[in-house]
């Protein structure tokens, strides 16, 4: 280094420095000579190529600073003192340090700038987004997988605060806290927002940016796009917890919201309930319609439940056609009650469902909390109970609603011991059936019998088909036992047909069940499997059945009758057929139902009733049976207003196959006069 004493101006020796490492070319050279003659004082002093010194005479002094250039001294004609020589000396030495840490720099600058050109290729052929940024959000780099997810070529961003790509510029959940820098890399799931304004999910990777001593500079961002991905995972979130039908949520997030709600209604104190709701005669419409129009009311359902319900009750499709409704914030219990009269008042006017006019009601348990359960689980299965006692109380077709209470319980136990136990009676042969002989008023004799099932169960002895028939209904059962019936019937038939026995109508009752499109088919395979004439076997069906699409349970009817085999309305009177309706179906008798025969002849509105019944299908060219007669005075009346035939106590109970072969005998005959 030259010191102060070296030169007689130091400023001049912060020059020199200033001019080799800062000054190009020929303003480098022409700053080095004014030094040079600064230093010495001498105009002829200069700094030089080497190939040139012979040019400044043979007496001039010279001192190299590179192997190309050097200081020359020539004015004094080689008479210069000590200290001239040792000042060119430290000067010439100076420089060429100076042209040493100059060459070091360059190669050092040319290294980062070929390093940070490899990174910036490297980083462009990565696909994912890398983005650096300073600790307060301030991008410094953008590299090409940025500028094509987000739209933004790094002019454009470079600068600028991370914000503005935000979905919400003031979100302050992606914040950059200490904690995180401390605890170095954070993966997370956000929203971004793209030049053209479109906002998609990416998924963030946060690293720390530090320096040489591990100081933190920033961050460096890693982002993609998964968009895509969460676009599935809500479709699969979706499918698991709404009903793909309705839209409402499914029972898995029914009870996922209530447990919710629970909780918060615990910390308030206030009084929940639960009302679980099942369509009546939703199964007859969807059985004899179709499940296409089946779905389509349950969606119009769906929808009248939902606005006619408060915005934070929470509404659920549970399956099939049940419903559940919580209710999380009610001050009273009787406000269940409420709501509950406005479902159902929701579902009285009619539904229109592709080109059919359709009504349906629904019967509804009510269970409160906390009395009834603490979660959802135990409040759907109180309001679970309460809703079949509801439906079994039921005084109409609009249905009605129950609270539960803890006797319910012992009648769903005696349920559950009734349906297990119809199971196995269908495996053991418990069922039997009884035939109840129907008389013709004209002839005086036998001329058909109805099937009725029995049951002997094991411990409980006779059960009656009143206590387990509307059990079988509900669990759906009836379909086997249905089955059974025709089985048994038709066996029966086939013995009797071998054993010589003229033919006659065995009367088989149909739940709603079972009249639907695959009946003509089962009816006509259980012909064919016991080999026996059609002319053995009349189906029993009710009004309710003839209800619902005129045009599809007339064409069943058709392919019925087509086989031989007789139709029969039972219970007529007690349902809403009309007689532009009962005209189209090709039945052979109506039933009068026992309810109107009990009055008979005492009750005026009885026998007016069954007076125009019978004047109805004799218009209509139907026979006329009459159920349930009991009396002679029953008997009297109804041969006098012109019934054809008719069944009861009066004439027999429901026999055996062996005791019923006695009334089958040729010449027995009633003696009716």
């Amino acid at each position: 280094m030259i010191c102060s004493s070296d030169f007689p101006n130091f400023a001049l020796g912060a020059a020199l420095g200033e001019a080799v490492l800062c000054l190009p070319g020929v303003a480098m050279e022409v700053e080095l000579n004014r030094i040079v003659k600064a230093v010495f004082g001498d105009a002829n002093a200069c700094y030089s190529d080497v190939n040139s010194l012979a040019q400044h005479g043979e007496r001039c002094i010279s001192r190299q600073v590179s192997a190309e250039t050097c200081y020359v001294l020539s004015g004094k004609k080689g008479a210069y003192s000590e200290d001239d020589l040792r000042t060119l000396n430290s000067l010439a030495e100076l420089t060429a340090k100076l042209f040493s840490s100059k060459a070091k720099l360059e190669l050092d600058r040319h290294s980062s700038v070929q390093a940070q050109l490899l990174q910036t290729q490297i980083l462009d052929q990565i696909h994912e987004s890398v983005i650096t940024m300073d600790l307060a959000g301030f991008i410094l780099s953008w590299n090409r997988g940025a500028e094509q997810l987000f739209g933004y070529t790094a002019a454009e961003v470079v600068g600028q605060n991370i914000l503005f790509l935000y979905e919400d510029a003031h979100a302050d959940d992606e914040q950059f806290p200490g904690v995180f820098l401390e605890n170095g890399r954070r993966e997370i799931e956000v929203r971004r927002r793209k030049k053209s304004g479109e906002v998609f999910w990416a998924s963030l990777s946060l690293s720390p940016l530090r320096d040489g001593l591990g100081e933190s500079l920033g961050f460096i961002a890693y982002l993609s796009d998964i968009t895509a991905r969460k676009q599935a995972e809500d479709q699969i979130n979706h499918l698991a917890y709404y009903d793909a039908l309705t839209g409402l949520p499914n029972r898995t997030l029914f009870k996922k919201l209530v447990d919710k709600a629970l909780q918060q209604a615990q910390r308030n104190g206030v009084i929940g309930s639960l009302l679980f709701v099942d369509l009546n005669r939703f199964k007859l419409i969807n059985d004899t319609l179709g499940r296409q129009v089946g779905d389509a009311l349950l969606v119009q359902v769906a929808r009248r439940f939902r606005q006619a319900l408060r915005e934070n009750d929470i509404v659920a499709r549970l399956g099939s056609d049940e419903f559940a409704v919580a209710l999380i914030d009610v001050n009273q219990d009787f406000h269940a009650a409420l709501v509950a009269q406005k479902l159902l008042a929701c579902l009285e006017p009619s539904f229109r469902v592709h080109g059919h006019e359709l009504h349906i009601g629904a019967s509804i348990g009510v269970s409160v909390y906390p009395q009834d359960g603490v979660d959802a689980a135990q409040l759907l299965q109180k309001s679970d109970i309460a809703m079949f006692k509801a439906k079994r109380d039921a005084e109409s077709a609009n249905g009605g609603y129950v609270f539960y209470d803890s006797e319910m319980d012992k009648n769903i136990a005696g349920r559950l011991y009734l349906e297990s136990g119809m199971q196995r009676a269908l495996q053991v042969q418990e069922f039997y059936l009884l035939y109840q002989a129907k008389i013709d008023l004209h002839s005086a004799q036998v001329i058909g019998a109805e099937a009725l099932i029995r049951w002997q169960h094991p411990e409980k002895g006779m059960i009656s088909p009143v206590d387990f028939i509307p059990l079988a209904e509900e669990t759906g059962l009836i379909l086997q036992i249905d089955a059974w019936v025709l089985e048994a019937a038709c066996g029966q038939a086939r013995i009797w047909q071998d054993a010589g026995v003229r033919p006659f109508r065995i009367a088989v009752n149909l739940s709603a069940k079972e009249f639907a499109f695959t009946l003509p088919g089962r009816v006509r395979q259980a012909l064919l499997r016991h080999q026996i004439a059609s002319e053995w076997l009349e189906l029993e069906i009710t009004e309710s059945m003839l209800m619902q699409n005129t045009d599809s349970v007339v064409a069943i009817m058709d392919e019925i009758t087509a086989l031989g085999v007789s139709l029969s309305l039972d219970d007529f009177g007690t349902g809403y057929s009309s007689l532009s309706c009962l005209k189209r179906f090709p039945i052979d008798t109506l039933k009068i139902d026992r309810s109107f025969i009990q009055g008979i002849p005492a009750d005026p509105d009885d026998c007016a009733i069954a007076s125009a019944i019978i004047s109805m299908a004799k218009q209509l060219k139907h026979k006329v049976i009459a159920e349930g007669v009991e009396t002679r005075a029953q008997f009297e009346f109804l041969k006098t207003v012109g019934c054809d035939e008719m069944q009861g106590y009066f004439f027999s109970r429901p026999v055996s196959a062996e005791d019923f072969v006695q009334l089958l005998d040729k010449n027995f005959c009633f003696k009716l006069d």
